[in-house]
């Protein structure tokens, strides 16, 4: 599957059709590897999102190579797992590698408006009860999560989010929210901008860079304002 024959020790998944990557992912993905002490970030890469339409869905390996352009960072790879695992939903992909990779400490990584939707998913508290999960917050959407009924079924299993760089070695179901500056970055904002590469390419750039300017995250939980 081109991981190799040592994968790393901790690793965050980040599920998703990456149509396109944007912002958002990688903002989330450095996040994650500093907040929860990861060795690596894996971008899972779907062929088809069971929840989204197949028409205006970019052709996978085009999806593929713009993840990886975009990710640009060496503890970030990108990969098409699904497709060779042969799975379809996040449950089974993520019971797939736990099972294929014991030693592996995988961490489901996710941003507050999946957490908002997640009771959509299939057979979604299998995600809970397979390996732990952080959620990151997102812009209009984290109040919602936080009153959705993941969070309300799990709330006695969440961990404060001073205590998120152990959470790769709890005992599923764990999972905690992180609060960090908001990235607005939209895969749908993205698909509207104009079609212009030159366009493209100065959106992509300026994106690129707002992550890549941030000042690091308080590592204090932050209330939403009011």
């Amino acid at each position: 599957m081109g991981i190799g024959s040592a994968p790393p020790r901790s690793v965050g998944l980040l599920g998703g059709s990456f149509n396109p990557a944007h912002a958002g992912h990688r903002h989330v993905s450095l996040e994650a590897l500093k907040r929860l002490k990861l060795d690596q970030i894996w971008w899972l890469v779907a062929e088809q999102n069971p929840l989204k339409p197949v028409k205006g869905m970019t052709a996978l390996p085009r999806r593929l190579k713009s993840a990886r352009d975009f990710a640009d960072h060496p503890r970030i790879r990108v990969f098409d797992l699904e497709t060779k695992l042969g799975t379809r939903y996040t449950r089974d992909t993520v019971k797939a590698l736990t099972a294929l990779f014991p030693k592996t400490r995988f961490v489901w990584l996710m941003g507050a408006d999946n957490l908002a939707q997640i009771r959509h998913w299939r057979r979604w508290p299998d995600i809970f009860k397979t390996l732990p999960v952080a959620v990151l917050a997102r812009p209009a959407y984290c109040r919602r999560a936080l009153a959705e009924l993941a969070a309300q079924r799990f709330a006695n299993r969440r961990v404060p989010a001073g205590k998120a760089g152990g959470l790769k070695y709890m005992a599923p179901p764990a999972w905690t929210f992180l609060w960090a500056r908001l990235d607005p970055s939209s895969a749908s904002d993205l698909r509207a901008a104009p079609k212009t590469k030159p366009a493209r390419r100065k959106l992509k750039a300026k994106t690129k860079r707002s992550v890549r300017k941030a000042k690091p995250a308080r590592r204090s939980a932050r209330k939403p304002r009011r």
